[in-house]
């Protein structure tokens, strides 16, 4: 998936690994352990529990400008590379997505996501495995970027989103939801402990497999992940924000949405903080949470 057209046919072509998996995985698997498992040649890994604001209590927050640059130019990357970003053979369309969305966040000029690793290697391309030498990527100085605000939503947005609902003159935002629906229904607890699952009044569930292919887990075409978005009733005329359990499927949601061409770009946030930051600073008693 092209995400972005800007930068000159010259630039460097990087596969960048975005793997990861949720904590509480079955098989105790990690991104890094698959990423040496198995990698498209050349292939830089970003691990998504690094590069994030670590003063944050919640778990991907994005990083600050200053720490997205340091890590960039640690993995030897210039701001003129196409970035080729993708996922686990494993899980399929997961997270990379969201570190798509980062770079589009950091104005990185040329990215896409490969839609996807598993089709990649059952289709025979090469691979390579073992831990990566070090000592054959050099860093680079990549520059401090400008961070757009216009792409995120914080708490207070979302919450003032979930009071005016229903209002006369509110903008009718429509919240999704990509996590599971017993998660979302408040049936089935979160993987992280201590956490209460549950929805925010009047959001809209679309768990992240409904927009995948059974079977290669990579994204539906086009007019499928259309006619997905029309069975949610969700309206393309109107402002959408997307959610999840820490802001990594709702930066897929957030893709589908684009390459369906359903709605405006400049419509869309992802709520960053997602569920975890949500329901820590909201409850039922509140009315910022509900179960059904």
């Amino acid at each position: 998936m092209d995400m972005n057209k800007k930068s000159p046919s010259t630039s460097r072509i990087v596969p960048l690994c975005a793997a990861w998996f949720l904590p509480n995985d079955p098989q105790a698997r990690t991104g890094r352990k698959v990423f040496a498992q198995q990698r498209i040649p050349g292939a830089r890994f970003l691990d998504i529990d690094a590069v994030k604001d670590g003063d944050s209590p919640y778990p991907h927050m994005l990083p600050t400008a200053e720490r997205f640059a340091q890590a960039m130019s640690e993995l030897g990357l210039k701001r003129d590379d196409n970035l080729i970003v993708y996922d686990t053979y494993e899980l399929g369309i997961f997270s990379a997505p969201r570190v798509a969305w980062m770079l589009q966040v950091f104005g990185h000029p040329k990215f896409h996501i490969l839609n996807n690793f598993r089709l990649w290697v059952d289709q025979g391309y090469p691979t390579d495995t073992g831990e990566p030498l070090s000592d054959t990527q050099e860093s680079t100085n990549y520059p401090v970027p400008t961070f757009d605000a216009d792409r995120v939503i914080a708490f207070r947005g979302v919450r003032d989103i979930v009071k005016e609902q229903g209002r006369k003159g509110s903008e009718g935002v429509q919240i999704i939801d990509a996590r599971s629906a017993g998660r979302f229904s408040g049936s089935e607890p979160e993987p992280r402990p201590g956490l209460s699952s549950g929805h925010m009044p009047g959001s809209i569930n679309l768990p992240l497999q409904e927009i995948l292919d059974a079977k290669t887990k990579a994204f539906l075409p086009q007019e499928e992940l259309q006619k997905v978005f029309q069975r949610k009733g969700l309206d393309p005329d109107k402002p959408i924000v997307t959610t999840c359990g820490t802001g990594v499927m709702a930066a897929a949601l957030d893709t589908a949405l684009q390459a369906a061409q359903f709605g405006a770009r400049v419509d869309r946030r992802v709520y960053d903080g997602s569920w975890t930051e949500w329901a820590q600073r909201g409850s039922e008693s509140d009315g910022l949470i509900e179960k059904s």
